[in-house]
């Protein structure tokens, strides 16, 4: 009967390793898991289905320039409180906040360096700093990078990444919209180029000013560009809006936008722009 007879098993528990935290992000479009280490290294891009994941403006620049030629300029700009504003914390406490969370002293960086060769000024918005929204300080920053385009008669490019305008600062950030898009023309009375790159999010006030008056207009795949949220606008003109009608891909359809380039291509295909658009004589490419 012993060989009937039901086996004693002895137990011995596993214990299964944790999996380290912030090693692993899951993409939204397909769902596949891909390592932290190799995101940052294709630039946040998702390798198989291409996704752009936001990114840093130092990490942006450090891609686009050629190698110690980025020198940043207007870095000890920064926001002040005209309005005296508090919600519920005063609006100096945030942006200290900002600051620390960013590791920025704005929601823009700006200054001039090389892409292959070709010397250009540069705004680089980050919207890990108050969803990169644009007050005094950031209208300041970008209008003297536009002049520094028309001191030095080089191109000038933007990249926009932001909620719009600055509402702690009421009119003044407003005011920003005429005064960089006055530059702007004084950009192009000198034919000078500019090119504006509308990243996600590229929203209200921004979007009403600087970063759709470009020579030419780019967008990152799947961009979310637009002036007014969705629920809004369908409030406002009461009709159905068609799906995906803010997209960087439906604006393209409808003629806002010139291209759409992925972010791993961006730095060879603003090299080919500038030598279509910039006229003076430029130097051979760089590898």
């Amino acid at each position: 009967m012993s060989l009937f007879s039901k086996p004693k098993y002895s137990t011995v528990v596993v214990k299964k390793k944790d999996i380290p935290k912030g090693m692993w992000t899951k993409c939204p479009l397909s769902g596949e898991i891909v390592f932290n280490k190799e995101l940052e290294d294709n630039q946040m891009v998702v390798p198989k289905s291409g996704h752009h994941f936001p990114i840093g403006a130092r990490q942006r620049i450090a891609a686009l320039f050629d190698e110690n030629t980025f020198v940043e300029i207007d870095a000890g700009i920064r926001s002040a409180d005209p309005l005296k504003f508090v919600d519920s914390q005063p609006y100096p406490v945030r942006i200290k906040k900002y600051e620390k969370e960013s590791g920025l002293t704005e929601a823009v960086v700006c200054g001039t360096g090389e892409i292959h060769g070709i010397e250009v000024a540069v705004a680089v918005m980050d919207f890990r700093f108050c969803g990169g929204a644009m007050g005094s300080a950031v209208g300041e920053k970008i209008t003297r990078a536009i002049e520094t385009a028309l001191k030095k008669k080089i191109p000038c490019l933007i990249f926009s990444a932001s909620g719009g305008a600055r509402m702690q600062e009421g009119i003044f950030s407003l005011m920003q919209m005429a005064k960089t898009s006055a530059a702007l023309g004084r950009l192009a009375e000198a034919k000078l180029p500019y090119i504006s790159i509308l990243t996600h999010p590229t929203m209200g006030g921004v979007t009403a000013s600087f970063a759709v008056l470009g020579d030419i207009n780019i967008a990152e795949p799947g961009a979310l560009i637009g002036f007014a949220g969705a629920r809004v606008i369908k409030d406002t003109v009461k009709q159905t809006l068609p799906p995906g009608f803010q997209t960087a891909e439906f604006l393209q359809t409808h003629g806002l936008i010139d291209q759409i380039v992925s972010r791993l291509e961006m730095r060879d295909r603003l090299r080919d722009i500038l030598r279509a658009l910039y006229l003076r004589k430029l130097p051979p490419a760089k590898k």
